[in-house]
């Protein structure tokens, strides 16, 4: 009796796609609609185009931008070292860590960032003068707060300290997502736990961490508008100290918004090639585990024809 196993017939399949007359015909309205503000927009003579056009590259537009993108770099490297510090100490064996790092938590995120910038701009109402020394000395140093707090360092204090407290919970959740077995096999080989946080449980977490990480760099470079009230020159202010010499509000603030939305399209493409980079592994690992499964369904198939003709001999 012939015990070979019998090849599975190989048919090209045809896949024949639904029909869907109700998503045709949303296309349809989303491209009329569409069009329509396109049109509107483009014809309506007050929008100023022209001197929307006259402004995108004045110098003092400029110089605005590059203090935005001064801030929302700087902000974002505050945060990000506060939160990884601040996450940590969220998932510390210790209480004290965890409830001064929840505190933190607590307290900026409760806060709303313009109410933090117009308290650190001033801040000389409650301390008068910075002083550093011993308590119950003679101050080491002493000097006068609102020469140290500036508006540009206001800005900074504010954004920053902010944007920790976000990124500490979304660099926490990340690092929760790793599991504990990872961290057991990391130090049963001999590392310590810093080395396994920074090898092994870390790089796993980036791919938890990086699309909200994203998200919140774009919303820092919108919040910079913010410090306009402090009179510090980023890209809003510089617009509104001209339109309140020209009367030209709509179009510096359509100056200004082109200039966002420049921005923020380069830090999608940006965090889109990130994404793709650290969730390379996890495309790997989904298509390994398709591919077995697809081996493991043929070989049922196979064992299923086999047995199947032995019952007929």
């Amino acid at each position: 009796m012939s015990t070979t196993t019998p090849e599975l017939p190989t048919e090209e399949t045809h896949f024949v796609s639904l029909k869907h007359p109700w998503r045709i015909a949303g296309i349809v309205v989303v491209i009329l609609i569409a069009l329509l503000i396109v049109i509107t927009v483009a014809t309506n003579e007050r929008f100023q185009w022209d001197i929307v056009v006259s402004y995108l590259f004045d110098p003092k537009i400029i110089s605005g931008l590059g203090m935005t993108i001064f801030l929302t770099f700087v902000a974002m490297v505050i945060g990000l070292l506060l939160g990884v510090v601040i996450a940590v100490m969220r998932t510390s064996a210790s209480r004290t860590l965890r409830y001064s790092s929840g505190f933190y938590v607590w307290f900026f995120r409760g806060t709303p960032v313009l109410v933090q910038l117009v308290f650190w701009y001033n801040l000389a109402y409650l301390f008068p003068n910075l002083t550093i020394g011993i308590p119950f000395l003679d101050p080491i140093l002493s000097v006068n707060t609102n020469d140290v707090i500036t508006p540009l360092l206001a800005a900074v204090l504010g954004l920053g300290l902010n944007e920790g407290a976000y990124l500490a919970e979304i660099i926490r959740a990340g690092i929760l997502s790793v599991s504990t077995g990872q961290r057991e096999a990391a130090t049963s080989i001999g590392m310590t736990r810093f080395q396994a946080f920074r090898r092994v449980i870390l790089p796993q977490a980036m791919r938890v961490i990086i699309p909200p990480t994203g998200n919140e760099t774009i919303g820092m470079l919108k919040s910079t508008s913010l410090v306009s009230v402090i009179a510090l020159s980023d890209l809003m202010y510089s617009a509104q100290s001209i339109y309140s010499r020209t009367f030209e509000v709509i179009p510096l603030l359509l100056t200004a918004s082109i200039w966002y939305l420049v921005l923020t399209s380069l830090l999608s493409v940006g965090q889109a090639r990130i994404e793709n980079h650290f969730g390379r592994g996890a495309i790997a690992e989904a298509g390994t585990a398709r591919a077995g499964m697809f081996h493991l369904l043929r070989r049922s198939a196979s064992t299923g024809s086999s047995s199947s003709t032995g019952k007929k001999a």
